[in-house]
């Protein structure tokens, strides 16, 4: 049964939908959130530029699904409208594809008063929004996520990039969008594994600061699943969330860091499987990592035994992995896992930056944290499973 919460957003009532402001001065920009949002989207999408050129970044997937209806309704209201389609996964986050990217966006015409829409999910947010950035030294773009976890995570928040051999985005800028486009009714062509995935993205920020949250989820978990106003609630809250970590610290120079909780661990595993997602994909990453770094958090006395077993049993009751040993197949050894954290953004001088807790609801940023502990952590849970 689902918990009545007051929306962290401001709601229109009359036409459906609510709005979660990013404050960023001149970088200010609105997330919307609703279902049903194709005409409400596309109204805003023209009214950034009257009469202008849109340039579409999609994959094969989501533009077969959603492209020709987006597409349409930006035409209707004078846009002209280019199409540039990629392969799904993340493999598309490269330099190939970037460069592929690039160069349609010019041979379409794209200009600095022009728009890029990234309709998809995570990957192609963060390979369109990049190569926004770079077009012509930047040009403005917007997010309409078609995943849970775009909606409620890396739509928000102006983290573009593409991925290196030698780890996860690496290579990227910080440009924000102009406007993000959260349609719940593009959650019902999901698979329950994707919407899986970005629930733990949800999950996240009540790790990381609000308790209350977390005990709601534990209460609604299964409720957000059917895409309906629990998940209106939650993906507003999580987008209310960020928004008002990155209006404080909006290059990471600071707290926005909290927002990585997992990542360091999942980012890692994503590595270890060469980014394959029909063995692992980011959400799933993310689950195990903050697994990991709630049961670390307790190795290292921060955070109690009882709160890190019940992070990950709330993660397992909605099917989300929660050990190493979840990931099929190889995923090398504890050097080969401890050298790819190496190469994590948030090394600085070599020494490792996790997200640890000292319970739920209180994650810390931890500097210099001793390779040694890591390395026999990760033995332990190689050999032991990790609960």
């Amino acid at each position: 049964m689902t918990v009545d919460k007051p929306s962290p957003a401001s709601t229109d009532t009359a036409a459906g939908f609510s709005t979660v402001a990013v404050k960023l001065g001149e970088r200010a920009y609105d997330i919307v959130i609703g279902r049903g949002l194709l005409e409400e989207g596309a109204a805003r999408v023209a009214a950034l530029a009257p009469g202008g050129a849109v340039a579409i970044v999609t994959d094969a997937t989501v533009g077969d699904l959603h492209g020709q209806a987006v597409e349409a309704a930006l035409e209707e209201r004078g846009l002209r409208v280019a199409r540039v389609a990629v392969p799904p996964g993340e493999g598309s986050k490269s330099y190939a594809e970037f460069a592929r990217v690039s160069d349609a966006l010019i041979a379409a015409r794209i200009e600095r008063g022009d728009l890029v829409l990234a309709l998809g999910g995570g990957v192609v947010g963060d390979l369109a929004g990049f190569a926004a950035a770079s077009l012509r030294r930047g040009v403005r773009f917007v997010q309409w996520p078609t995943t849970l976890l775009a909606q409620v995570d890396s739509s928000v928040g102006g983290k573009t990039g593409i991925n290196s051999p030698h780890g996860k985005n690496l290579v990227g800028a910080f440009h924000q969008p102009s406007l993000v486009v959260a349609d719940l009714a593009l959650l019902d062509t999901l698979s329950d594994r994707e919407f899986r995935a970005g629930y733990a993205e949800v999950v996240k920020y009540g790790l990381i600061g609000d308790r209350d949250f977390f005990e709601w989820c534990e209460a609604n978990g299964p409720s957000v699943f059917e895409a309906g106003s629990a998940c209106a609630y939650a993906v507003a809250k999580s987008c209310a969330a960020k928004a008002d970590v990155v209006a404080r610290d909006e290059h990471e120079n600071g707290d926005r860091a909290l927002l990585n909780l997992g990542h360091t661990f999942g980012h890692a595993l994503e590595r270890a499987v060469a980014y394959d997602g029909a063995r692992l994909v980011h959400g799933e990453g993310v689950a195990i990592g903050m697994a990991l770094a709630f049961r670390f958090s307790a190795r290292q006395g921060l955070a109690s035994g009882q709160d890190a077993e019940r992070v990950a049993a709330h993660l397992r009751q909605v099917g989300l992995p929660t050990r190493l040993q979840d990931v099929p197949g190889d995923i090398g050894s504890v050097d080969s896992l401890l050298d790819a954290m190496a190469q994590d953004k948030k090394v600085r001088r070599g020494a490792l930056t996790f997200i640890l807790a000292r319970g739920i609801g209180e994650s810390f940023i931890a500097r210099d944290v001793a390779a040694g502990d890591v390395r026999a952590f990760l033995a332990d849970e190689f050999a032991a499973g990790g609960g």
